[in-house]
């Protein structure tokens, strides 16, 4: 069994649990995802992004936002509850380094919305391995706002956009995008996660600017271990799965109209 050991309301439809998983936590590294169950009664399994992880506690931590019955339920379990089935680490991790071994140099992690909490980990990572690292954080308002604390202690610099101007930049992320660049920042890689449109706003806004930009496609997972077929996505022309092939992908050759309309579907 898979104890919480902390739970707190990060806003009000936002869960974070730090659970016992000694063995996911010893092995988990940034953009990677577990699975779970959260009894035997309801099988639903959910796919979620380790938003942090201890070896050292034996502990991870799971952020998720209430949307439907499984959700609903898992933000009904107390601290000395536990989940029936945590699996994982799955998934391939983000690649902190080029390929030439060597950090990117500068990078910008974009969060939206609930996606903030898997920029986390990969913001830390990158900013650990020698990179100067800016943080983008969208939300549509203020109050809804996560994690700008946390993210502030591993990068550089943070960036917050709201749709209604109530905090930060009025806009979205890809305003602050572009003000990074009319400023003159080199950067050598974007990391873009959240809704699948969020991101592909943003692989659009960065492809003529020849930015690499890679982005995590965590919305249309289902089952999580490439069974069901769910997440099937065309990248660069060739069929791929989110979940055993990503979930981090070129977001400039990503087919996002496919994505999107399946996305709807499931």
């Amino acid at each position: 069994m898979y104890r919480i050991v902390r739970k707190e309301a990060l806003k009000p439809t936002v869960i974070l649990y730090e659970i016992e998983a000694p063995m996911v936590a010893k092995k988990a590294e940034p953009g990677q995802f577990i699975i779970l169950m959260v009894d035997d009664q309801l099988g639903e399994r959910i796919p979620l992004t380790i938003a942090d992880a201890s070896p050292d506690k034996g502990t991870i931590t799971l952020i998720f936002q209430t949307v439907g019955a499984t959700t609903l339920k898992l933000s009904k379990l107390n601290v000395g509850d536990a989940l029936s089935a945590v699996l994982g680490p799955l998934g391939k991790p983000t690649s902190i380094r080029g390929a030439n071994g060597e950090p990117p140099g500068h990078v910008v992690c974009v969060g939206g919305g609930i996606g903030v909490a898997p920029t986390y980990p990969i913001a830390r990572a990158m900013k650990e391995a020698g990179n100067k690292v800016i943080a983008i954080m969208g939300a549509k308002t203020k109050d809804i706002l996560i994690m700008e604390d946390e993210m502030k202690a591993v990068t550089d610099e943070v960036l917050v956009t709201t749709d209604d101007g109530s905090y930060g930049i009025k806009g979205f992320v890809t305003n602050a995008v572009q003000a990074l660049v009319d400023r003159g920042e080199k950067i050598a890689q974007i990391t873009a996660i959240g809704p699948v449109i969020m991101m592909k706003s943003v692989a659009d806004a960065t492809r003529d600017l020849g930015i690499h930009t890679v982005v995590s496609l965590n919305p249309i997972m289902v089952d999580g271990t490439g069974m069901c077929g769910g997440c099937r996505v065309t990248v660069g022309g060739e069929v791929k799965f989110a979940c055993v092939d990503g979930p981090d992908f070129d977001g400039h050759q990503v087919d996002y109209a496919e994505l999107m309309n399946r996305n709807g579907v499931y």
